[in-house]
């Protein structure tokens, strides 16, 4: 059913549940993961640029092998993918390029006022927006 699965991490807890979660499906139907850091451009201002960048792309690398030593553990292959952009568009773009059947990623679980001055999550986003299923997981209970 699913030959690929994308799992896009930015290294929080909750991002490693959903790890968990790709990697169990992946070992249960013998897919590949493609572990997916996306460099938030609207993150850095112009004079600071390439710094953040630099910084937030070794950030990615260490959540990208992350997710890579949870493949291992379970012989799951992983292609890890760092990309530049705005981190909704760029998972969805890449669930395109890669063929990925599912999308799991991790949501924060944010409600209310929390959720409002945050505009929505990524997770959200990628929810309403996806043309394939999505699973959100959740940190906690």
């Amino acid at each position: 059913m699913y030959d690929a699965i994308l799992c896009p991490t930015d290294g929080s807890p909750g991002s490693d549940a959903a790890v968990e979660h790709a990697c169990s499906l992946a070992d249960l139907a013998d897919a590949e993961i493609h572990a997916l850091f996306v460099v938030d451009e609207m993150t850095a201002g112009a004079d600071r640029w390439d710094m953040i960048v630099e910084r937030e792309e070794e950030r990615g690398e260490r959540a990208l092998d992350a997710v890579g030593a949870a493949g291992a553990e379970r012989g799951v292959r992983v292609e890890k993918h760092l990309r530049r952009g705005r981190p909704h568009e760029e998972i969805l773009d890449a669930a395109t390029d890669y063929g990925a059947a599912l999308i799991v990623m991790g949501t924060h679980g944010r409600t209310g006022v929390g959720r409002f001055l945050t505009a929505g999550s990524v997770a959200e986003r990628v929810v309403r927006h996806s043309e394939v299923p999505v699973l959100t997981a959740r940190l906690g209970p």
